[in-house]
């Protein structure tokens, strides 16, 4: 009577471990820069929600103390009724309503923070808004964790980024 054994071989494991090895090394780094890429367009998001609440401070010509509403982030830190010129952890608003050539400017800045991805950690996102009404995103992360339209460095207007 033959008895045939069953079962895989020490070589056919270890080859099935390096194979598993090579895909978790190739892996996780692109897992990684995904997370970072979706938290940053995510934050883009949050700070760009509150580009309405500024418009609708100056509608209201409520933009000295206007409450803009901003709830906590896990991204930025923690926020408490945010108003103009308020600055709570990682949230800076300031809005400008004077009647001059530079009034009506706004910018909404975020720093990064948290639960935010270490490659981002620190970095800083921010809507800006000139005296024609018009926002800009910008930031000072890496390019390839910059969601699209927002590919400006941080401080720069849209008429200066290059493109590519």
């Amino acid at each position: 009577m033959n008895t045939a054994q069953k079962g895989f071989t020490l070589i056919e494991l270890m080859i099935v471990v390096a194979i598993i090895g090579i895909l978790a090394a190739i892996a996780i780094p692109q897992y990684q820069n995904y997370i970072a890429k979706s938290q940053v367009s995510r934050v883009m998001g949050e700070l760009g929600a509150l580009k309405t609440s500024v418009e609708t401070c100056y509608l209201n010509g409520e933009a000295a103390g206007c409450d803009l509403g901003a709830v906590q982030s896990d991204l930025l830190g923690e926020l408490t009724d945010v108003t103009q010129a308020d600055s709570i952890t990682n949230l800076t608003v300031q809005i400008e309503n004077e009647k001059t050539t530079t009034g009506n400017t706004a910018i909404i800045k975020g720093e990064f923070g948290n639960n935010a991805a270490t490659a981002i950690t620190g970095d800083e996102l921010q809507w800006a808004r000139d005296s024609n009404g018009t926002w800009t995103c910008s930031t000072d992360v890496e390019t390839k964790y910059r969601p699209n339209g927002c590919s400006a460095e941080l401080g720069e207007t849209e008429d200066e980024v290059d493109p590519e």
